[in-house]
């Protein structure tokens, strides 16, 4: 099974990551963007919880928020998978999970993210 990236493709900034790893990613995964009108969440997954953090299935299992960026960044490489490295690492982990949170929190309850296409 290919790897699975799901994107909320209404936010400017996941938009704009997303096609600046395109040439990277769609050799290797496949890019869905969850706010397309016919989008389908997988079985055990709900529309607004994938809309609340970004989703990777890697082949194995869903990786969610910070870990699954650090799952296509891995699977981006270049640098991609030496920023993964380098926010894996303990204690960098837990801070960046907890900052990604935080902004994943914050962009839900105030709806804030460019649109601007």
């Amino acid at each position: 099974m290919k790897p699975t990236l799901y994107f909320d493709g209404s936010c400017g900034l996941c938009r704009r990551e997303i096609e600046h790893l395109r040439p990277r990613l769609t050799p290797r995964a496949q890019l869905v963007d969850i706010s397309a009108s016919d989008f389908e969440p997988p079985a055990g997954y709900t529309l607004a919880a994938m809309m609340e953090r970004i989703h990777f299935h890697d082949g194995a299992g869903m990786r969610i928020g910070l870990s699954a960026s650090l799952g296509y960044w891995r699977l981006a490489g270049g640098g991609f998978r030496w920023l993964a490295g380098l926010l894996s690492l303990p204690g960098l982990f837990q801070i960046a999970d907890w900052a990604y949170n935080r902004w994943a929190a914050w962009r839900i309850r105030n709806q804030h993210c460019d649109t601007a296409r």
